[in-house]
């Protein structure tokens, strides 16, 4: 067989693999996208809460509540749960986490990712308007709810602090809800409504029209598997199933699977991964959902997704690729169901998938230092489908010699040593 030449090779066709094609396609570069799936958007993009949050100032960040890490340690906190025959395999990368998440550390973290955070919406509606798909973009903003007047408190002490970096938001008392969310049923202290971020009711289908945008304007799609990755006399190499495609440079934007690529190369950079649940069911009669809701202090998320209402869970800490355990899952239906009036479940089995997360909650995004014509984009923990566009067009910018929109130094890979 022939084997496909191009300019760049981009490994991944998630949210962030895709949204990389495309800013290099716009820039002139001939980029070849692979994945192992035959479409776009099949893994970690195709499970979230369908947020563009552009309002998430602040990064998940390890707690420093003596009480809270209790909750954690003794797996009582809704939240969070761990596989305690998984933690000899992440504890050392929790240890750094919870380093990486001092008060320091965690506003240095903020302020590098703040102009990607502003940037998020602006990118996806310009692909979404090129892409065709306006429908699949919501401007509804989402909601917070809170149970206890403690967390509502906090609740409204992180939203004046995020004003302070330009974030729109409004405390909701009980009638307030009711009049946004006639449907929701239950005690309330509160919640904060944020209105700027845009909702996204399909978000693997989203992936998968940016994926056909990208092979209309010229783009070429192959099977592959990132793992045959090579260095070539012209660059790089990867085999396939239609034959081998060869490129002078190669992006590695596969998420949780980025290691498989990166660990050969000898690098040691510490990624991890936080699992997580979603599962769809139908509404009862004709009850709507207006907004994303999350029940913060039980822990799960509703969404009105295409599909149905997505019920999502917290985090699973867990090896990436140990089965299923969605005991999350379990506990939050009931819980939903007294929330907002579910049906049956649409899904036959709960979906699982990891988000990439490296210990101080930034991406890593650049160059990779010993291998010149390599570059990441990976590890953008909970925020792979709000920064894919933006993070897309950064990295498009350092490769063909722009002048970057934001400082990505603090996303070099160089920060781990």
């Amino acid at each position: 067989m022939a084997e496909l030449k191009a300019d760049v090779l981009v490994l991944g066709a998630g949210m962030v693999g895709v949204s990389a094609a495309l800013h290099l396609q716009q820039r002139g570069r001939d980029v070849i996208l692979v994945d192992r799936h035959e479409l776009a958007g099949e893994e970690t993009s195709h499970g979230n809460a369908g947020l563009i949050e552009c309002a998430s100032v602040f990064p998940y960040m390890f707690p420093r509540d003596f009480r809270q890490i209790l909750q954690y340690a003794v797996n009582s906190a809704p939240q969070v749960r761990y596989r305690f025959s998984d933690l000899p395999s992440f504890l050392p990368w929790l240890l750094r986490y919870y380093l990486a998440s001092s008060k320091e550390r965690m506003l240095h973290s903020a302020l590098a990712e703040l102009p990607l955070i502003r940037r998020s919406l602006i990118e996806h509606e310009a692909l979404i308007a090129e892409a065709g798909v306006p429908e699949l973009l919501r401007r509804t903003g989402w909601i917070k709810l809170f149970r206890s007047d403690a967390t509502l408190a906090n609740a409204g002490a992180e939203l004046e602090r995020a004003r302070q970096y330009g974030v729109a938001g409004e405390v909701l008392d009980a009638k307030a809800i009711a009049a946004r969310e006639p449907n929701l049923t239950g005690e309330f202290a509160g919640a904060v409504y944020l209105p700027a971020p845009g909702f996204v009711p399909d978000p693997g289908g989203l992936a998968k029209a940016y994926a056909a945008l990208f092979k209309r304007k010229g783009g070429r799609f192959r099977v592959g598997d990132a793992r045959t990755l090579q260095r070539d006399v012209a660059g790089w190499r990867l085999a396939g199933p239609d034959g081998a495609v060869v490129a002078r440079e190669a992006v590695v934007a596969l998420g949780p699977w980025s290691d498989q690529v990166f660990r050969p190369l000898g690098y040691a950079i510490p990624l991890g991964v936080k699992r997580g649940y979603h599962l769809h069911l139908a509404p009862r009669g004709n009850a709507v959902l207006h907004h994303p809701v999350l029940d913060t202090d039980l822990g799960y998320l509703l969404a009105p997704m295409n599909r149905g209402i997505r019920l999502t869970t917290g985090v699973e800490f867990a090896r990436r690729d140990a089965p299923p355990t969605p005991i999350q899952l379990q506990r939050s239906l009931p819980r939903a169901r007294q929330l907002f009036p579910l049906g049956e479940a649409i899904d036959a089995t709960p979906w699982v998938g990891a988000r990439p997360c490296l210990p101080d909650m930034l991406p890593v995004i650049g160059r990779a230092p010993r291998h010149p014509s390599l570059w990441f984009d990976f590890g953008h923990q909970h925020h792979g489908l709000t920064l894919g566009p933006a993070t897309g067009r950064l990295l498009a910018e350092m490769m063909t010699g722009e002048t970057p929109f934001a400082d990505p130094g603090p996303f070099a890979v160089e920060r781990f040593g």
